[in-house]
């Protein structure tokens, strides 16, 4: 296994120091590429700032596991598995909790923080585990909030988690991640990586699928 320093507070905010964390982190860190394991990093502290931002009471534990495996299925290994990459990703998570005996309610609030995390309009109204995860996502991609953190919390996260072209980079993951699958952007935003990405992509149309519908009418 590759050695991980855990560290105990950046930008204010402290990590969860537990052996489900440790394991977490070194499970990703050496399965995952090294842009996705800064990303995910990165997602647990910007999501936390956001917490504390919005006065929610949250789980560290279950908000750090969200954030560290919510990106994993779009590894290599999922790419035939004709499934979301969130949900692949979702799943790894729970197998991961489940082995360590993690209350059911638990599990599923992380399996729902991840398979939700490119799905907005929702997470934000469901428990704060949810809501954060999605929120560091979009902190750390979309520059959603971006004035929500002072210029300090944020050059101290991204002093310790690097982000070198992170915008192309990560859009590259994306594409490698969900190109063998493309039927699984229908209805979600991962169809425009795709539409940019991928010639000859053609994104589903839902008006074109109700009105070619087996149905007469």
């Amino acid at each position: 296994m590759t050695t991980t320093t855990y560290s105990a507070q950046v930008a204010g905010v402290c990590a969860p120091d537990t052996g489900l964390a440790k394991e977490a982190t070194e499970l990703v860190r050496d399965t995952a590429s090294e842009l996705v394991y800064h990303h995910s990093r990165r997602v647990y502290w910007f999501g936390a700032l956001q917490g504390r931002n919005r006065d929610l009471s949250f789980d560290p534990e279950l908000l750090y596991v969200g954030a560290m495996f919510h990106d994993l299925g779009l590894s290599k290994r999922f790419q035939a598995s004709g499934r979301r990459f969130e949900v692949d990703s979702a799943d790894e998570a729970r197998r991961f909790l489940q082995a360590h005996q993690v209350p059911e309610d638990s599990i599923r609030r992380v399996w729902t923080a991840i398979a939700l995390h490119t799905t907005p309009g929702i997470p934000e109204f469901m428990e704060p585990e949810v809501a954060l995860v999605t929120a560091g996502v979009e902190y750390d991609v979309l520059g959603i909030g971006y004035k929500d953190i002072s210029d300090a919390d944020r050059e101290e996260i991204v002093a310790r988690h690097p982000r070198p072209n992170f915008k192309q980079r990560i859009l590259s993951a994306f594409t490698d991640g969900i190109r063998p699958k493309p039927e699984t952007t229908f209805g979600n935003v991962k169809a425009d990586v795709l539409e940019h990405y991928v010639p000859g992509f053609e994104r589903g149309d839902f008006v074109r699928t109700i009105l070619d519908s087996p149905w007469s009418e």
